[in-house]
């Protein structure tokens, strides 16, 4: 049985993470290479970093980040935020990154699931899906929450797999920012019609939240913020209380 993996996910504008609601009022908490070499040490397995800046300077500050973080960090990272092309993911892999994610552009464009995943492999393709429960179903939703795509999620995973997303990264809107648990009979459902990994996201509170998801949802992985960046729950131990009731982790 492989190890189900923690991941901290790290926001970064102008090349400072950063926090904030809604990316407004946004404050700086550290250094993003100097926290992602601590997260490290801790225990984390990946980290995703997603780049908030809106300018294309912006951009180029957090290609220079994640050289940085290549050079120092040795655990696997992902970067996202606004990959709209091939060149743009092209060079953040060929400056370090592991993987990248793709959210409203893989919607607006399919094909770049596809023409990364040729180029590069599957295994470098995350495909993020963020879904709020409308009507019965779970419609997939982008521009950080804003735009329903009309889309719904089951579907829309099977073909982000089909054109070769290696891994699907779930957020549930409706339990994002809750700590409630996360959305696990979704997460369920999920695992069940896809081939390749999930990461849920959206809703850890406690690290009950972090056993059941791992017990009862088929996840591979789980991504968390703000339960970590306010050491409401330390990675190192949430991992001593998981191998305690039976949950492989990478110690």
């Amino acid at each position: 049985m492989v190890a189900k993996r923690l991941i901290p996910c790290l926001d970064v504008h102008e090349g400072k993470t950063v926090k904030g609601v809604n990316f407004v009022n946004l404050r700086e908490v550290g250094d993003p290479v100097q926290m992602g070499k601590f997260y490290a040490r801790e225990g984390a397995d990946e980290l995703v970093y997603l780049d908030i800046s809106a300018t294309k300077e912006g951009r180029k500050t957090f290609i220079t980040l994640v050289r940085s973080v290549a050079r120092e960090l040795n655990i696997p990272f992902t970067v996202g935020g606004g990959i709209s092309d091939i060149d743009h993911a092209s060079a953040l892999l060929d400056a370090g990154a592991d993987k990248i994610t793709l959210n409203s552009a893989a919607i607006c464009n399919p094909g770049l699931i596809t023409e990364i995943s040729k180029r590069y492999g599957s295994q470098f393709v995350v495909v993020a899906i963020d879904a709020k429960f409308e009507q019965n179903r779970w419609m997939v939703m982008s521009r950080g929450g804003t735009k329903d795509e009309s889309k719904i999620l089951s579907e829309w995973a099977v073909e982000a797999c089909e054109r070769g997303a290696g891994e699907i990264l779930f957020t549930s809107m409706d339990h994002d920012g809750t700590k409630s648990g996360f959305a696990c009979e979704a997460l369920s459902d999920l695992c069940k019609i896809i081939p390749t990994p999930v990461i849920a996201s959206g809703g850890a509170g406690t690290m009950d939240h972090f056993l059941t998801l791992f017990q009862s949802c088929g996840a591979d992985a789980a991504l968390a913020a703000s339960v970590f960046h306010n050491r409401e729950i330390v990675i190192g131990e949430l991992k001593s209380y998981l191998h305690q009731n039976g949950i492989r982790v990478r110690l």
